[in-house]
């Protein structure tokens, strides 16, 4: 439940008075689908939507945004052919999207074909902030808008693991050379000079750092200010913990090739296991109490707009 003071009937756009944006909720153009599998999937996906409009109805940020549009849908990528737009949340699912989104567009004949690097540094696929605001503004209001979300601890977790338990170029010298230097009391010499073997507990600590010695990433930053779920009213929202069945469910709403499937394959690390409820279990026993209370905290918002229970 919200706190009382933050229940208005304000309704978040008021944010943008005068910018013309989507309508609150239309209903999902459910033409392309075939048989009736779907209906369970169809029945749940309702109640999500119908949730995060009841959600956003009530709450309201006291703190207006001023942000220009063009950096809010910075995020949010662009098929043309199919009219769809999908706002990427790092660690649920957004790679093979992306791979989905490069067949969806002619780019590529088959999703199982294209590397990791090329479907992040490839530069393909456009995104939203690189149309003029008309053409920003037309598939704002025209497209299906669509998201995929996850438990915000599992991703966390989940995005800890892949940058911090790996080899890697980028995220240990420049993120863990910073947070080694800041929250590890007496650290030796090789790790303050490569940035390697960040401790969980050490990430958490820079997590809720309000002075940050190393801004945040868009791998653990919150959906809700990677996606703006309120102001762009997401027409569908797919799940990490029903992936296949959401994504597959969403290729037939957009009239996607049948045998275009989404991919099964794990991005990288194939060979780890994937990071589930049990797997968070055991990384939150390096917090305290404290901690684990405000990391909570910290994904608040993304909890209580896709229903997630803590």
């Amino acid at each position: 439940r919200l706190p009382e003071q933050q229940k208005t009937s304000e309704s978040p756009l008021s944010w943008f008075r005068g910018v013309y944006l989507p309508p609150a909720l239309h209903p999902l153009n459910k033409t392309f689908v075939r048989g009736g599998e779907w209906q369970d999937i169809d029945s749940v996906q309702e109640t999500r939507r119908a949730f995060l409009q009841d959600f956003c109805k009530k709450y309201n940020s006291r703190k207006k945004l001023q942000t220009h549009l063009v950096h809010l849908v910075s995020r949010i990528y662009v098929e043309d052919r199919h009219k769809v737009l999908y706002c990427e949340v790092p660690k649920a699912g957004c790679s093979n999207w992306k791979r989905v989104l490069m067949v969806l567009s002619g780019l590529a004949a088959s999703a199982n074909n294209i590397s990791h690097d090329d479907v992040h540094y490839g530069k393909h696929l456009r995104k939203l902030d690189s149309y003029d605001l008309k053409g920003i503004y037309t598939r704002l209001n025209t497209y299906t808008k669509f998201i995929f979300v996850r438990d915000p601890m599992e991703r966390l977790v989940s995005a800890f693991r892949d940058k911090f338990e790996h080899p890697n170029s980028y995220y240990h010298p420049v993120f863990g050379k910073a947070i080694i230097k800041k929250y590890r009391h007496n650290a030796g010499e090789d790790a303050l000079k490569t940035g390697s073997g960040v401790k969980f507990k050490e990430f958490i600590q820079y997590l809720l750092d309000s002075h940050r010695p190393v801004g945040m990433d868009i791998h653990w930053e919150q959906v809700s200010k990677l996606c703006y779920p309120c102001l762009f009213n997401y027409d569908f929202i797919g799940k990490f913990e029903t992936l296949e069945e959401d994504a597959n469910y969403f290729l037939q709403l957009v009239g996607a090739p049948a045998d275009l499937k989404f991919p099964k394959f794990k991005d990288r690390h194939s060979s780890d296991e994937r990071t589930s409820a049990e797997v968070v279990r055991q990384y939150l026993k390096e917090l305290s109490k404290e901690e684990r209370q405000l990391t909570y905290d910290f994904y608040y918002l993304d909890y209580l707009m896709f229903n997630y229970t803590s």
